[in-house]
């Protein structure tokens, strides 16, 4: 078995063979759909996601230029309503001037492409570059499972590798790249990690044999065989391929999930926009 002509490689997919190398099988090389309910209760949570587009989408307007007195009409509820006046007070706070919302960045990793999604990457005329991720947890994740997660690596690593097609120049210089994870519930403690350029050579090397290592897997595999699961069967309540792995029918409860985020930062409710098409810069 190989991987199909057309991947490519993301945080989303990387994150998932951490995760649970089957998982990463089942979704991105074989793209099997799978009926299974993530969490219950099912209409909370998707309301949760529907607001958490909602927010991505009035920021992006807002950054394009359509005034906040304008966009405050559209939060029709109050937990909308409360994300954006965070984001009007604390969002924008030390984010350079130049700014360019949900563009999409790829580079090179070995013989494939490693895609970013941005949710705004700004440039000041000093040089300095920041990365800026909204999140919308219902409760904050420690900096240790943060600074674990791929995303913390691939994106200042792409931005760092293919950026000047948004600066017109080499802007994104080591140690000028800031990546910040701001949290719509916890406004004024945002998550901010620098980088450098022994971080960037350690992700550049740490990419390429992760992405060597999902190459020899898969490609002694047959139809019929698949990677091993997650060993932390934890994972496996929010996970949709469960009952095909024998391990649970019954979706994990919400609060339950919750409280695992809290304590442990396992959990991620934050959406997955690599699903959602966007505007592709270079």
């Amino acid at each position: 078995m190989t991987l199909p002509s057309d991947f490519h490689f993301s945080q989303g997919s990387l994150q998932a063979y951490m995760d649970c190398p089957r998982q990463f099988q089942l979704r991105y090389v074989r793209r099997l759909r799978w009926p299974a309910i993530e969490t219950e209760p099912v209409l909370e949570n998707e309301r949760h996601l529907r607001q958490g587009v909602a927010f991505h989408r009035l920021i992006r307007q807002h950054l394009t230029g359509i005034p906040a007195q304008v966009l405050s009409r559209a939060t029709t509820s109050a937990k909308l309503r409360r994300w954006w006046q965070n984001y009007l007070a604390y969002g924008l706070v030390d984010v350079p001037v130049h700014r360019y919302p949900e563009v999409r960045l790829a580079t090179s990793l070995g013989d494939y492409r490693l895609v970013a999604q941005y949710d705004l990457i700004a440039f000041d005329p000093s040089g300095r570059v920041a990365i800026v991720d909204w999140k919308t947890n219902r409760h904050r994740p420690q900096r240790g499972w943060l600074s674990d997660r791929l995303q913390t690596r691939v994106y200042p690593c792409v931005l760092v590798e293919s950026g000047e097609v948004l600066s017109g120049s080499r802007a994104c210089e080591r140690g000028l790249v800031t990546m910040t994870y701001w949290f719509a519930n916890y406004p004024s403690a945002p998550e901010r990690f620098s980088y450098d350029e022994a971080q960037y050579r350690a992700d550049k090397a740490y990419l390429l044999n992760l992405v060597e290592e999902i190459e020899q897997k898969i490609g002694r595999c047959t139809e019929d065989s698949l990677l091993a699961p997650a060993e932390d069967q934890g994972k496996c309540a929010i996970c949709h391929y469960r009952s095909l792995c024998e391990r649970g029918v019954e979706p994990g409860q919400l609060d339950e999930m919750a409280r695992e985020e809290s304590s442990q930062g396992m959990f991620d409710f934050t959406l997955d926009f690599e699903q959602i098409g966007e505007a592709e810069v270079g």
